[in-house]
């Protein structure tokens, strides 16, 4: 598969593009950008800063992936950004490079980031992320695996969204939302289990209701976090998997849970 680069491209020396890149019209590629084979970066869109693509990924018209951090902490030199393969980023979307040298922004695989949307600097997106128009990730955010983010969210530096999980639209996201939770509101709180998210990834039912379960732990029975998390230690479904990513995401919170 030969690459195809439209003549209004501009397309800067020292830019590297596998195989079966196509570059549209009036698009532009910066430098130090290389973009993995099989992706599209339609008319108008750009690529640019330390940004390292894999295969098979969508820039769509007039996108910005690899533009310089906002954060006024940055000094100069080429902080990275790194995308994996199979992602989207539709149209006016922007992602944005890391602030300080030898550190990344990350995205994983199969990504889809809607109309003007904007993941900040060392963000770090796990995989299957659908991001809703208009949503933002602020700097350092960490969003995990199969994670829904609603239209018009904003989500605060350095909070945490896990697996599963959900942030409701126009939310605005202060603490994290633990795994397998649906977060909504101004401040979000977690308001229920994202059971129908848990029901399309192939969750059986008795785990479903495993997570229902968590969920009346840490949210109905007014205990305080340490309390649930003891008493959910000391339940027989301890060692499950789902029980375990969910301990292990809480116990890790900084910022405190939604």
């Amino acid at each position: 598969m030969s690459t195809e680069i439209h003549s209004t491209a501009v397309i800067e020396d020292g830019a590297e593009l596998d195989d079966g890149v196509r570059v549209g019209p009036y698009a532009y590629i910066g430098p130090m950008a290389k973009i993995g084979k099989g992706t599209h970066v339609m008319h108008h869109a750009t690529v640019d800063g330390a940004t390292t693509m894999g295969e098979n990924n969508e820039v769509h018209p007039y996108a910005y992936v690899g533009g310089k951090t906002h954060d006024l902490k940055y000094r100069g030199g080429s902080p990275g950004l790194r995308i994996g393969s199979g992602n989207v980023f539709r149209e006016f979307t922007t992602v944005h490079c890391a602030t300080t040298e030898e550190t990344e922004t990350v995205l994983g695989d199969h990504n889809l980031i809607l109309s003007y949307s904007h993941v900040a600097h060392e963000c770090i997106v796990g995989n299957h992320l659908v991001m809703s128009s208009h949503a933002a990730l602020g700097g350092h955010v960490e969003v995990g695996d199969h994670v829904n983010i609603g239209w018009g969210s904003g989500v605060h530096q350095f909070c945490r969204i896990g697996d599963y999980a959900m942030a409701g639209a126009a939310s605005k996201v202060v603490q994290d939302i633990p795994p397998y939770m649906i977060g909504d509101g101004n401040p979000a709180m977690v308001r229920t289990t994202n059971k129908v998210g848990m029901e399309r990834s192939g969750f059986t039912p008795d785990q479903v209701s495993l997570v229902r379960r968590i969920f009346k732990v840490f949210y109905k029975e007014g205990l305080n976090r340490s309390q649930a998390i003891e008493k959910l230690v000391a339940t027989e479904d301890a060692e499950d998997p789902v029980v375990r990513a969910f301990l292990e995401f809480v116990q890790g919170s900084q910022r405190g849970l939604a």
